[in-house]
């Protein structure tokens, strides 16, 4: 059996002193490693109802939009502020690394579809929860959020649980 963790690369102080960064790189270089967490998410969502499955910017375009195929359902992303070419809403957020703001397009979501939002990484908890206020803000109800990597010592769990959105991780720290 694999053990993703194998692949899973801890890059101290980056972006910045302090953080342990969880580098997902090189397992996306080893196709087989790379199959089994997409399989995995695939095996996890095929037997729910869901309609189309959210990435966040930028390593959650890579399972979000590997799974909304497997899934057969679309995909949208959820981009950093200007980022994307049409009409957007727009939700502002704090993260580990400071504030930012995230956007959708106004038309990326239909009112009731239900969505799976997929990230790489759960810590705080900021970037999940700006994803969900913008799904629901279209009118769409969250499924489920997805991530390769749950880090257990920081609030994104509890943030969540508060919210009463289910957490699916692969692997934990």
């Amino acid at each position: 059996m694999i053990n993703l963790k194998d692949k899973i690369r801890n890059i101290p102080n980056f972006p910045k002193p302090g953080i342990n960064f969880k580098d997902i790189t090189p397992m996306l270089e080893d196709a087989e490693y790379f199959k089994e967490a997409c399989d995995l998410l695939y095996l996890l969502f095929k037997d729910q109802d869901v309609d189309k499955v959210v990435g966040i910017d930028a390593r959650g375009f890579i399972f979000g939009s590997t799974l909304a195929y497997l899934l057969g359902v679309g995909f949208t992303p959820a981009r950093k502020k200007g980022k994307l070419p049409f009409d957007t809403i727009t939700e502002t957020f704090t993260c580990e690394y400071g504030t930012s703001e995230m956007e959708m397009h106004k038309d990326a979501i239909k009112p009731g579809e239900r969505v799976v939002i997929i990230d790489d990484l759960l810590a705080t908890g900021g970037t999940a929860i700006s994803a969900i206020n913008l799904v629901e803000k279209l009118g769409g109800e969250v499924v489920e959020c997805a991530f390769i990597i749950g880090l257990l010592d920081l609030p994104g769990f509890e943030m969540l649980k508060k919210r009463n959105i289910k957490v699916l991780t692969l692997i934990n720290y």
